[in-house]
């Protein structure tokens, strides 16, 4: 974990969650999938993470583990809660959860099945207000009618089901609802993955915009590095259950030190169209995490292994200020990053 980062919000600490695998009649144990294998991280105050990696990698299981929606296998997820100071939240009482619930939401990938299609938006926004007892009755109603507007809906349509809306209206419903209780962070999965392009560019600008006015601080889980580049202050590379990479954005897109995040930014589309494409092409398949192979995950399909990649697994290190990679060659290699912004 960097040391750089100054008044973090949110502290991960070797985080795990691996699941049993059982086969046969007798139910037998044979070993476990390393959904999340032991990762570090930090979430400065007011500001974005970006957690990016391909499909599997274990990115919204972190989530998901940070805010206990699953329950982690070891680890410490370390909150600054603004009234309770410090808190475990993988060691937190069932009450003490209850109130961190209060300032860390979370939005899903997919507004269509996160959101309830038989209650109104009236019901959705206002159900944690409700829950925790912070309003009632008419204040409850101007209370959902400011949420609205503030996303950019109309209050007047706050007796209207979600299939009413578009796909970007729905998530903007996800993201009142998650404002609701004023919370000081929020996981964003894949938040824009199922919009499309153009309405994409309007919630991201909405996110940021909310960041700013209620000095929220972010979790953004991606597989988009355009999209990330965008929001994102720092960016933590994962790969099979593993953080391979971080660094703040600029940094890290523009100069990688390990070659599974070369490979990566190489799959950014430049919109030029007189630009010479360099897309770096992985051979074989993403190794299963119930059977990862032996030393560095990623050695496997890095052209640039050697012997000891095999042997010894890489550990995670800083190797400049703010910057950690686990790669053995990380000083050594002359890796590639993008030139320009893609957004």
């Amino acid at each position: 974990m960097p040391d750089n980062l100054s008044q973090p919000i949110l502290e991960v600490k070797d985080l795990k969650k691996h699941y049993p695998v059982i086969k046969g009649f007798s139910r037998r144990l044979v070993g476990f999938t390393k959904a999340v294998d032991g990762i570090s991280f930090a979430v400065p105050a007011g500001q974005t993470l970006g957690l990016v990696g391909e499909s599997g990698c274990g990115k919204s299981t972190a989530g998901h583990c940070i805010m206990r929606g699953i329950e982690p296998t070891s680890g410490q997820v370390i909150f600054y809660d603004r009234t309770r100071g410090p808190v475990d939240v993988v060691q937190a009482s069932p009450d003490m959860l209850r109130h961190l619930r209060l300032n860390m939401q979370m939005v899903f990938q997919d507004p269509s099945s996160s959101l309830n299609p038989r209650m109104t938006l009236l019901d959705i926004v206002s159900e944690p207000l409700i829950v925790n007892n912070v309003a009632r009755g008419k204040e409850l109603q101007d209370r959902v009618a400011d949420l609205l507007r503030v996303v950019g809906l109309l209050p007047e349509h706050m007796h209207r089901f979600p299939h009413a809306f578009s796909g970007g209206q729905r998530q903007r419903i996800a993201v009142a609802r998650s404002l609701a209780l004023r919370p000081q962070f929020i996981i964003a999965d894949e938040p824009v993955s199922a919009l499309d392009v153009s309405i994409q560019a309007q919630t991201l600008n909405l996110l940021q915009d909310l960041q700013e006015q209620f000095d929220l601080s972010y979790l953004f889980i991606s597989h988009d590095l355009s999209v990330v580049e965008h929001v994102s202050d720092i960016v933590a590379v994962m790969y099979v259950g593993k953080l391979v990479e971080m660094a703040e954005t600029e940094t890290l897109y523009h100069n990688p030190l390990h070659p599974y995040t070369e490979a990566l930014l190489s799959s950014v589309p430049n919109p030029d169209p007189d630009a010479v494409k360099n897309r770096i092409v992985l051979v074989g398949e993403v190794p299963s995490s119930s059977k990862p192979p032996s030393g560095c995950y990623f050695h496997p399909r890095c052209r640039y292994a050697k012997p000891e990649c095999s042997q010894e697994a890489p550990a995670l290190r800083e190797v400049a200020p703010g910057h950690v990679v686990a790669c053995h060659f990380a000083e050594t290699l002359a890796l590639r990053g993008v030139t320009a912004v893609r957004i």
